[in-house]
């Protein structure tokens, strides 16, 4: 053995030879940053309540577009239905409809009152007869 090997022994290694206090202090820090976006990840993932808010909010933004397609449609169809209705039926009885609808707009009133009197007889009898 040499002397320069019973010298060495113990002492730290030249720079080249590996990190410097710089360079690891660089991947500690690197390391911490993985290791924090790593718990975030798992913190998210672990949090059931906030999954099943956004999946709840999910499903009412899907629900409310479904019904908004379907009214669209459904107004489309009762367009068509209408139209269809309208022009299969025959001009004199259209115009008696109409009559018959402005004289209900102008009578409104007095079509409410007997509507009333209507239903307050009908209940009246259907009471009678469950009396006996």
């Amino acid at each position: 053995m040499n002397d320069d090997a019973r010298t060495n022994i113990g002492t730290p290694a030249p720079a080249s030879a590996g990190p410097g206090p710089a360079e690891l202090r660089e991947q500690v820090e690197r390391t911490r940053d993985e290791l924090g976006q790593t718990v975030e990840a798992l913190a998210v993932k672990a949090d059931i309540k906030a999954q099943a808010k956004e999946r709840t909010a999910a499903a009412k933004n899907q629900a409310a577009q479904k019904a908004a397609l379907l009214t669209e449609q459904i107004r489309e169809k009762a367009g068509q239905a209408a139209r269809a209705v309208q022009d299969k039926t025959p001009d004199p009885l259209l115009e008696k409809a109409g009559q018959a609808a402005t004289a209900a707009r102008a009578n409104r009133t007095t079509l409410l009152v007997v509507g009333a009197a209507v239903a307050a007889f009908v209940l009246v009898r259907r009471s009678r007869g469950q009396r006996r």
